[in-house]
């Protein structure tokens, strides 16, 4: 009986996460920056550190891009690529989502204030424009692209959504 309790307990739960993420899922290919942002931060606020972040200026946004390249992952049936060549330089994420028209690309930043976060968000996308990241899907035969431009400031981040 004690066993089957745990069983039990342990599909519900597992069950309960994958909801959850199946939710980030379709918000992030939907272009949903709230949801995106809200189960980001949750996430954040309940698994990192914020000595996680801990290290140079420019390596600070590494942890965040592997937590978010290995939630994106997750979902089978899309291709999440990792600082791809892509345009005149290399776009820290590239989706590739199982609708063959659409692909989504991502830019992170870390911010030095929580203030300073919607800025870098700015940032991020305008570097997705100036440096072609887009031409990337376009060859691929993807015209319906979603850019994000993610800044994260120790357990917290921004998320801002726009479609090219």
């Amino acid at each position: 009986v004690y066993k089957l309790q745990i069983q039990e307990w342990f599909k519900k739960k597992v069950f309960a996460d994958t909801e959850q993420l199946q939710s980030f899922w379709q918000a992030f290919a939907m272009g949903d920056s709230e949801a995106v942002e809200l189960f980001l931060n949750r996430t954040l606020s309940n698994s990192i550190s914020v000595f996680d972040a801990k290290g140079r200026d420019e390596e600070r946004e590494n942890s965040y891009h592997m937590l978010l390249v290995g939630l994106l992952a997750g979902k089978s049936d899309w291709l999440v690529r990792s600082n791809v060549e892509a345009g005149e330089g290399f776009a820290d994420i590239i989706v590739e989502t199982d609708d063959l028209d659409d692909g989504v690309i991502v830019e992170l930043k870390y911010a030095q204030t929580m203030t300073a976060m919607e800025k870098s968000c700015a940032k991020a996308l305008a570097q997705i424009r100036a440096k072609r990241y887009a031409d990337y899907l376009h060859n691929n035969g993807r015209e319906k692209v979603l850019l994000y431009g993610i800044a994260f400031c120790k357990k917290r981040c921004r998320v801002v959504a726009e479609k090219l």
